[in-house]
């Protein structure tokens, strides 16, 4: 069995008073693939942002523990340093601050060493050159005039560059091309390996091709109703989700 390294309890949280999540309960464990599916509106980004610990959510009651250290006192950028990394859904563009100032500078924010440049430069270039980022994109302002493929791939590059223990990716596969989805596939496969994990929104599951997935969940009114192997995504790529519907309305 894995050793754990996310532990989601009865999570009940919610926006502006509206509960969303409503008892939500899962676990990771250290080198396992997760992947969320789910209906539009289901909770899916919510439970992201709220186990990275974005303000904009309310935890009501329940726990996350992240290598059994309680995550909910910690403030964003605190989960950040203990190895909790978010691939946003639709990235933001950051005027000011280049490509290879904000990961350098993340990565030693995380890590609390000085981060050597040429070394850094040196790693930075070849990442890019594998997803197909041109190598001028790390002095441009992060995600400014990029394309949506571009701002998606710029995204893998920091998952790779900053090597988190565990990626949350919020489609971050959405609204990519054959080829941008093949980019983003490989680069995810070569980020996970033993050691960290990866928990995987996604509507187009083409991103998990490269992947070995360990466990589905279903996500419906912001509660797990199903769970099950790589064989759930291939019953749920045919059928759509009206057997799991069907159960719920019983």
């Amino acid at each position: 069995m894995s050793e754990k390294l996310l532990e989601v309890t009865d999570l009940h949280a919610g926006v502006e008073g509206k509960e969303i999540l409503k008892g939500l309960s899962l676990s990771v464990g250290k080198g396992e693939v997760h992947v969320i599916l789910g209906p539009n509106g289901s909770g899916k980004s919510t439970l992201m942002n709220v186990i990275m610990g974005h303000p904009k959510y309310e935890v009501t009651s329940g726990s996350i523990s992240f290598e059994g250290e309680d995550l909910l006192g910690l403030k964003t950028y605190e989960r950040a340093r203990k190895g909790l990394f978010l691939s946003f859904q639709n990235p933001e563009e950051i005027p000011g601050i280049t490509v290879e100032n904000m990961i350098r500078t993340s990565k030693q924010m995380i890590t609390g060493e000085r981060v050597k440049l040429i070394p850094f430069r040196k790693e930075l270039k070849a990442m890019m050159a594998e997803l197909q980022i041109k190598p001028e994109y790390a002095g441009r302002y992060l995600n400014v005039g990029f394309s949506g493929g571009e701002k998606k791939r710029n995204e893998i590059l920091q998952l790779l560059m900053l090597n988190p223990k565990l990626a949350l990716l919020d489609e971050t596969d959405s609204g990519l091309d054959v080829d941008a989805v093949r980019v983003v596939s490989e680069g995810v496969a070569k980020f996970h390996n033993e050691n960290n994990s990866c928990l995987i929104i996604t509507h187009n599951t083409r991103i998990l091709e490269d992947l070995n997935v360990d466990r589905v969940h279903v996500l419906m009114g912001g509660r797990i109703v199903e769970e099950g192997g790589p064989e759930l995504v291939n019953e749920i790529n045919e059928n759509g989700f009206a057997r799991i519907l069907e159960a719920q309305a019983k």
